[in-house]
């Protein structure tokens, strides 16, 4: 049983080291540890410092691809090294380290394919009200969008077994953590939380440099993938506002027109039946765009079968490569 711990670097050596000073070697249940960073372009001494300190694995990207593609080149890169459970962390030690063998104990009980750490964000002076707030709705919202029990969707702190790691893909260029629950859950993959610590303090999230762009880029994210992943509810949703004011002027109209409401039931109204009209085709409009989107997504779901199993060939385990 190896564990790999994989660690997203954008310019981090002011932190690196002492994330990595407290990440284990050993842990029980497992027979291999090993640490990997992913250099996502960084600018200063952070490789350096991930080679002083005894990182097994460094993952280089030229130049700066963001969070989540940093993710998912270190998802692969650790399905490559033979990882059985994969365990993300932050750079800036704002997880507490001691907490892993409690983030994998669901995976190693077999209870779990992911496993995110739940912070106790009421409890974290850093954060501001406002931050609390977001943070608490965009948990909320992905437990809807993903039909799961996550508190702290934004949490990096997370395990992955080998089986979820295969499955995952993440489309969203900001970043991971919201999607691949949603996509989890869409998925049928068994995932759950644990209660997790933080550390303190020591630099700014390099994600939320405005509350606001962080707002913005949140719904835009959680709308992207709600459009992905349940398409059918979305536009079922989204039409049935138009539908519902097109067919109330409608009714409108008609009580008008039959002179049970109103002083003039001559009058012919064309502009409110006009526009009862076109808000009622918008709507039906949105519902077949949905039905569209829906079995486009057959065949999303039959692609992403295919790259399961490519996956499962190209990041075979050398043991069984041996046995055949």
């Amino acid at each position: 049983m190896k564990l790999i711990i994989q660690i997203p670097c954008y310019n981090e050596e002011a932190t690196l080291g002492l994330t990595l000073s407290e990440l284990p070697r050993q842990l029980p249940g497992i027979d291999e540890v090993e640490w990997l960073i992913i250099n996502d372009g960084s600018r200063d001494r952070t490789v350096e410092v991930a080679q002083a300190c005894g990182v097994d694995h460094i993952v280089n990207l030229q130049s700066n691809q963001g969070l989540a593609k940093g993710f998912m080149a270190g998802i692969e890169a650790c399905l490559e090294a033979g990882a059985d459970i994969i365990v993300n962390t932050d750079a800036d030690n704002q997880y507490c380290a001691a907490d892993i063998p409690k983030l994998i104990a669901p995976i190693l009980a077999g209870n779990a394919q992911i496993v995110i750490g739940a912070r106790p964000i009421q409890s974290i002076k850093h954060f501001s009200p406002l931050k609390k707030l977001l943070q608490n709705f965009g948990s909320f919202v992905v437990r809807l969008a993903s039909q799961t029990e996550i508190p702290d969707a934004p949490s990096g702190f997370r395990a992955i077994s080998r089986e979820a790691a295969l499955r995952l893909n993440v489309f969203n260029e900001y970043t991971y953590t919201l999607e691949t629950i949603i996509q989890a859950g869409q998925k049928g993959l068994i995932i759950t939380s644990v209660p997790i610590r933080t550390n303190g303090f020591l630099r700014p999230s390099r994600l939320v440099k405005n509350i606001f762009a962080y707002v913005q880029h949140s719904i835009l994210t959680i709308v992207r993938i709600f459009m992905t992943y349940r398409p059918l509810k979305f536009f079922m949703m989204l039409g049935s506002v138009p539908f519902s004011l097109g067919f109330l002027l409608c009714c409108r109209w008609l009580l008008l027109f039959w002179g049970i409401i109103g002083n003039d039931p001559a009058k012919p109204r064309v502009p409110s039946l006009i526009l009862a009209a076109m808000l009622i085709l918008i709507g039906v409009q949105l519902w077949i765009f949905g039905l569209i989107a829906d079995l486009m997504g057959v065949n999303r779901q039959l692609l992403e079968d295919i790259q399961l199993r490519l996956r499962r060939q190209e990041y075979k385990p050398k043991s069984q490569e041996k046995s055949d």
